[in-house]
């Protein structure tokens, strides 16, 4: 099962964060606008947020295993649909993309919990710094492989090509659970659970939905304009790539020590507050200097978004009871909160369009990172659901 994770942690963001760099010549080659430029990384996100309503149900209907199974074929036919001649089909893709990384992103936290309960909190750094190398990789060798292989469309067919790849791996996982759920199997007296109590009505599940939703609309805005920010304000194309790939990079070092302390503290408030606050000086950074600095601002955002992305995931767990209350506030937070996080991309896209330039997007940026401080204060109390 540890190499199961790794594999669909692996595809989570690959998708996503390898079109940044790439998004400039996608537009060209589409004649897109900067707002519809937005919207090629925004319909993911909207139905990573609408799929994880269904997840749950499909699991408990079909198996955890299998549905993950599913999602990284669906992962890779959606990939594959995006590179198809007529622009419709870019964002088409982009809804089975977005729907397949919703499965994995609502599943992974419960089968974490089911299957390590004593290791929750390196298996979610494990998990989340996986899911970061995926990005890494993407970011990092969009550019080359675009140059290597005349075109946009070469790094899409490659990501197709991790996906298949690891749906295959995964196969054995849906047939040794299967025999798990043979009648013989099943003969025996199934465990009862209780009702869990109603999430939305409950001010912790909300502050770690926005938590997770706010740290999402940042790291997306990131991912869908980093790049273009400093090729903008006159880096070059390839540089700016290798700045995002290098804050995509350092997030590793977040990602993996955070879940480890927050696993050791009681009370995970200060982590959170300085986390986000590492987020807010980057931005501030690309404000004030955005290619001088490039690099340090690139270290800032980086261990802050590792850092609040691990965050977010551990305390999905560290929050709740049990694997079955940890899967429903997954789903909770993953659907509001990726809705939340869709209309980054395409806002800050608007407002760029509007303005003519970068301040006033950055600046909106930077107030999310402090409302991100606050919700921090919150959701890292010592509750549990």
């Amino acid at each position: 099962m540890l190499l199961g994770i790794v594999l669909a942690a692996l595809n989570m963001r690959v998708a996503v964060a390898g079109v940044s760099p790439l998004l400039t010549d996608i537009g060209d080659h589409f004649g897109l606008s900067a707002t519809a430029g937005g919207l090629v990384t925004t319909v993911p996100l909207v139905f990573m947020g609408l799929g994880s309503l269904v997840a749950p149900r499909l699991a408990a209907r079909r198996g955890t295993e299998a549905v993950l199974f599913g999602a990284l074929v669906l992962l890779c036919g959606g990939i594959l649909v995006r590179v198809a001649p007529p622009v419709i089909a870019l964002f088409a893709g982009g809804i089975l993309v977005g729907t397949a990384i919703a499965l994995l992103n609502v599943l992974m936290p419960g089968l974490i919990k089911r299957d390590f309960p004593d290791q929750v909190a390196p298996m979610t750094a494990l998990y989340s710094t996986t899911m970061i190398l995926g990005a890494t990789v993407s970011s990092a060798t969009a550019v080359p492989l675009e140059r290597a292989l005349g075109g946009w469309q070469g790094p899409f067919v490659s990501w197709s090509l991790l996906a298949a790849l690891s749906a295959l791996l995964w196969l054995p996982h849906v047939v040794l659970a299967r025999k798990d759920r043979t009648p013989a199997a099943a003969a025996g007296p199934r465990p009862v659970l209780r009702p869990g109590p109603r999430l939305t009505s409950l001010p912790l599940a909300w502050q770690i939905t926005l938590f997770m939703g706010g740290q999402s609309l940042v790291a997306y805005v990131v991912i869908a304009w980093l790049p273009t920010v400093l090729s903008d304000h006159g880096m070059d194309k390839g540089e700016a790539g290798l700045v995002f790939a290098f804050s995509t990079l350092v997030q590793m070092s977040g990602s993996l020590l955070v879940p480890v302390l927050a696993g050791r503290m009681r009370r995970q408030r200060a982590l959170g507050a300085v986390t986000a606050g590492l987020m807010a000086a980057g931005v501030a950074g690309l404000l004030i200097n955005p290619v001088g600095g490039a690099w340090l601002w690139a270290v800032l955002l980086g261990i802050g978004q590792g850092g609040t992305l691990g965050l977010a995931l551990t305390l999905i767990v560290l929050r709740t009871r049990d694997a079955h209350t940890a899967a429903r506030l997954s789903g909770m937070s993953q659907t509001w909160g990726y809705l939340l996080a869709s209309l980054g991309p395409f806002v800050l896209g608007a407002l760029h369009q509007a303005t003519g330039g970068w301040t006033v997007p950055l600046t909106a940026l930077l107030l999310v990172c402090c409302g991100l401080m606050l919700l921090a204060l919150g959701a890292g109390r010592d509750r549990r659901i």
